[in-house]
C-alpha cells in the first residue's frame, strides 16, 4: 500500500456520511467562522452531481434563491461540513444535472422516488 492510499483510507473512515447520488434533495450543515465565531449554515438544494474518488471527492448542490440559481461545489470528507441531511430521492437517469440550468418552473422539477412497487 502506498502512502498515498494509506493516507486517504485514514480520512474517509473519520467521517460517516449518508450514500447519496445526482438528484437527491439534501440540506448540507457546514461550518463557517467569521473571526473567533464560529456557526452553522444550512444549504439545501438538489444533488447535481458527485464526483471524485477517495478524499478527494466533491458534489455540486443547487438551489434557487429569488428566482437566482446558486450552485455550490462541497468537498466531501471536509472539515467543514457537519452534516448532511437526504431530504428525499430523487428519481433521475442521468449521473450529471447540468440540464436544470436551463429549466424554469415546474419543468425543473425532479420527481420523488417511490418505495414500494404501488
Amino acid at each position: 500500500m502506498d502512502a498515498i492510499n494509506f493516507v486517504n483510507d485514514q480520512n474517509i473512515t473519520q467521517k460517516e456520511l449518508p450514500s447519496f447520488r445526482a438528484g437527491d434533495s439534501v440540506a448540507v450543515n457546514y461550518k463557517i467562522i467569521e473571526g473567533a465565531k464560529e456557526r452553522i449554515q444550512t444549504f439545501k438544494g438538489d444533488v447535481l452531481q458527485v464526483k471524485g474518488t477517495g478524499t478527494t471527492k466533491t458534489f455540486t448542490v443547487r438551489k434557487m434563491s429569488n428566482g437566482i440559481g446558486v450552485e455550490r461545489i462541497f468537498p466531501l470528507f471536509s472539515p467543514s461540513i457537519a452534516s448532511v441531511q437526504i431530504l428525499k430521492r430523487g428519481k433521475v437517469r442521468r449521473a450529471k444535472l447540468f440540464y436544470l440550468r436551463n429549466l424554469v418552473g415546474k419543468k425543473a422539477r425532479i420527481k420523488e422516488k417511490t418505495r414500494g412497487s404501488k
